[in-house]
């Protein structure tokens, strides 16, 4: 980006030019791209911790209090709360920050709400970019708070250091625990809202399923903690527990593999949407209505279709 203030703005941690650049790299505006060149060299401070769990379970209440916590540690905090996106309009519905709306006036608190955009496991695909944007501006937390769909997180795990599976007393049952697709990616479990019968069930179950992981000496076993965050209890050992979990993560060296991994996922998804933007591009309203007519008029399948696309790019990309 030519204008080199803007990106000294960013750095200092100046909220409008935070805000800014988010909206650019949300709307892919041009300047996107470059602005996280720029960030990106100024990241790798901030620790990543991502929320999620079922609908209901309380995780906007306990980000809330744990960033309450980390504030009085002295800790700057980012958040980033992925609301599911509206049918209507394409935006988030902005509930989180309404939820927040204690901590949102805090300086050492930045908050941005943005909606899922279609993807399934619950993480807008710009979250991460995002977290880039807040960590390069000097924030020491960003917590990535996300949909609750119950099924795939799959991509929270991808792009946070310590993941926190929040779940209620109602989920005590073993075989609905599993069947809520969180138990491969938690680091933490926390059973949110344990003043309510069946939390001690839930804790019992959550270990009973553990234990029947394989294991070794080196294997993270998740600590499994109880909350009541409306009145803010269990906050300090659930920080506490982040604090074991990025520890475990230093001193096995597994912190280092898994950022690696991250990046390699990244590298992946970004290679995928540029092929896919030029892909399509390359491909006229003319074209594409003469595919579609082999298919309904010649019963082509619309795999072969496909295929004579990408061979016809293929062709077109080869002789640049």
């Amino acid at each position: 980006m030519s204008d080199l203030s803007f990106m000294e703005k960013l750095i200092s941690g100046d909220k409008r030019t935070i805000a800014r650049a988010i909206t650019y790299v949300e709307s892919e505006f041009s300047e996107a791209e470059d602005i996280l060149k720029g960030a990106f060299t100024n990241t790798g401070k901030a620790y990543r911790i991502g929320i999620t769990g079922p609908p209901g379970a309380g995780k906007s209440t306990l980000t809330n209090q744990l960033c309450k916590y980390l504030r009085s540690q002295d800790k700057k905090v980012g958040i980033i709360a992925v609301d599911p996106t509206s049918p209507f309009t394409g935006g988030a519905l902005l509930g989180d920050r309404v939820r927040m709306a204690e901590i949102g006036n805090d300086e050492g608190v930045f908050i941005r709400s943005m909606a899922t955009r279609g993807s399934l496991g619950g993480l807008s695909h710009k979250a991460v970019d995002c977290a880039d944007i807040l960590d390069a501006a000097g924030y020491d937390y960003v917590i990535l708070e996300t949909v609750g769909v119950g099924q795939s997180e799959l991509d929270i795990a991808k792009a946070a250091d310590t993941t926190i599976v929040v779940i209620v007393p109602e989920s005590g049952d073993s075989v609905q625990a599993m069947k809520a697709g969180l138990m491969e990616i938690a680091d933490l479990y926390v059973v949110n809202k344990s003043d309510r019968p069946g939390a001690d069930q839930a804790v019992n179950a959550l270990k009973t399923i553990l234990m029947m992981k394989e294991h070794d000496a080196d294997t993270w076993l998740p600590s499994i903690l109880k909350a009541i965050a409306t009145e803010n209890k269990g906050i300090e050992e659930i920080y506490k527990a982040v604090g074991v979990h990025r520890n475990y993560l230093t001193e096995k060296k597994f912190f280092t593999i898994r950022r690696q991994k991250r990046y390699l996922s990244r590298v992946k998804k970004i290679v995928e949407n540029k092929i896919l933007h030029e892909l399509w591009k390359a491909q006229d309203d003319t074209r594409l209505d003469k595919y579609l007519e082999k298919v309904i008029t010649d019963g082509i399948s619309p795999y072969q279709v496909a295929d004579e696309i990408i061979l016809n790019f293929m062709k077109k990309f080869s002789n640049r």
